[in-house]
């Protein structure tokens, strides 16, 4: 019997990339999904978008579970723990279950011809093996990689989320984002619903949902929020509403948007999975996801964000300003060589005091040296130390911070991931 370990290593031997490995299409999931006999027999929501998505997955994993259903949800990348990817009713499945299903995968993946799964594929169909033997009620998939060619669109949802369409993973997804807002767009269905929480969705996403048919449902439009610092209303078709909402438990000014996303896709398939108000409200409340402006207890202030696009830095920098006054801040900051770099920096322009950056010593991984170069070419102000990985950069900061100030760290999950284990060694 292999243990957890043993299948991950196995995982990254089956694909010539490795678990980094991307390879975009649906044939080779298909036929092992197959030859396992996979059907959909419970609801099926797909969560994709640039940004989002993994709070959005949080929400409805949340309020379909506190009314009443067992829930499954998959979700990628994990930051400490593989099993992070695979939640049953909103905890991460033990090591005994995944290891049987990785076990069923692999006899169907040589059963269908020795298919060449990779990593994120091979994780899919066992993601879905484990909520099948556990009888789930509900499941949730979020998108790994841009939406029509995504493992997880394997699978037929009875509603299909977009949480927000902007640049990142270009070299795969198109240059712009009318070209990303179609593969985007590949998640939704004809006569299903179709949900978008993009304030100017690309007209590509609009034209795709017209031409299949697609019940496409659009925030400002169809669906939405008002409300002030204390509570919010959130608003639906046939002048629907659920009102007196507490601010989520994700902290962070796009999480009403996320939110109110997720109310909508619940909204479109309530003669299936019926949700009521004290639900709804434990589930935006009752709420912690690790990585997304997480602020970790204590002095200095330390602030976990995996955001690692321009968008999603912007967004980043916004929260940063509804905190209040820190001396300084210092920022811990590792980041892949294929994102834009510059671009996700220049979001905090003169709002980063010391900047300490990191070498991630991962496929695709940029150099400290790259981080600093566009430090300097962006102009961003502050001093800066380079450093081999983000564990050094972290500890350099701590040393360096005194306990009016802030440590943010961010660029990646890799990032968040080695920051959250040297706070755990070291509290």
């Amino acid at each position: 019997m292999k243990s957890l370990t043993d299948w991950l290593r196995h995982l990254e031997s089956l694909h010539p990339k490795g678990q980094a490995g991307i390879e975009l299409g649906l044939d080779r999931v298909a036929r092992v999904k197959a030859e396992l006999g996979q059907t959909e027999r419970c609801p099926v929501i797909i969560v994709g978008g640039t940004n989002g998505k993994g709070s959005t997955c949080a929400y409805l994993e949340h309020i379909l579970s506190y009314s009443g259903y067992r829930t499954g949800c998959y979700a990628s990348p994990h930051l400490l723990a593989y099993n992070e990817r695979v939640r049953l009713d909103r905890e991460p499945v033990a090591d005994a279950p995944l290891c049987a299903a990785f076990a069923r995968v692999e006899a169907a993946r040589v059963a269908a011809g020795d298919v060449p799964l990779t990593y994120f594929e091979f994780g899919t169909l066992a993601a879905w093996e484990v909520f099948a033997a556990a009888g789930v009620e509900a499941i949730i998939l979020e998108v790994g990689l841009g939406g029509r060619l995504d493992a997880v669109n394997v699978y037929e949802p009875d509603v299909a989320v977009v949480t927000g369409v902007a640049l990142d993973h270009t070299d795969w997804l198109g240059p712009d984002r009318e070209s990303i807002g179609r593969e985007k767009a590949g998640i939704f269905r004809a006569g299903k619903p179709a949900i978008c929480a993009d304030p100017q969705p690309p007209q590509s996403l609009l034209d795709h949902a017209a031409a299949i048919g697609a019940d496409l449902q659009l925030i400002g439009r169809d669906f939405g929020y008002f409300g002030d610092k204390t509570q919010w209303t959130w608003w639906g078709r046939k002048q629907l509403r659920r009102g007196g909402l507490a601010n989520p438990g994700i902290r962070g000014s796009q999480q009403l948007a996320n939110a109110s996303a997720a109310l909508a896709a619940l909204d479109a398939i309530k003669a299936k999975l019926p949700v009521d108000m004290q639900s709804v409200r434990r589930g935006l409340i009752e709420i912690e996801l690790a990585g997304r402006f997480q602020l970790v207890p204590g002095k200095p202030a330390v602030v976990l964000d995996v955001a690692h696009n321009p968008q999603a830095v912007a967004v980043l920098a916004s929260n940063l300003g509804d905190m209040g006054f820190y001396a300084k801040t210092h920022a811990v900051v590792g980041m892949l060589a294929d994102k834009d770099i510059g671009g996700a920096l220049a979001a905090l322009s003169g709002k980063v005091d010391h900047w300490h950056l990191a070498t991630l010593a991962v496929p695709r991984g940029a150099t400290a040296e790259a981080l600093a170069a566009a430090v300097a070419g962006q102009a961003l102000g502050g001093a800066v130390g380079t450093y081999a990985d983000p564990a050094e950069a972290f500890a350099a900061a701590r040393k360096a911070a005194g306990e009016n100030d802030r440590i943010l760290a961010f660029g990646s999950f890799y990032t968040v991931a080695a920051v959250m284990r040297a706070l755990k060694e070291r509290p």
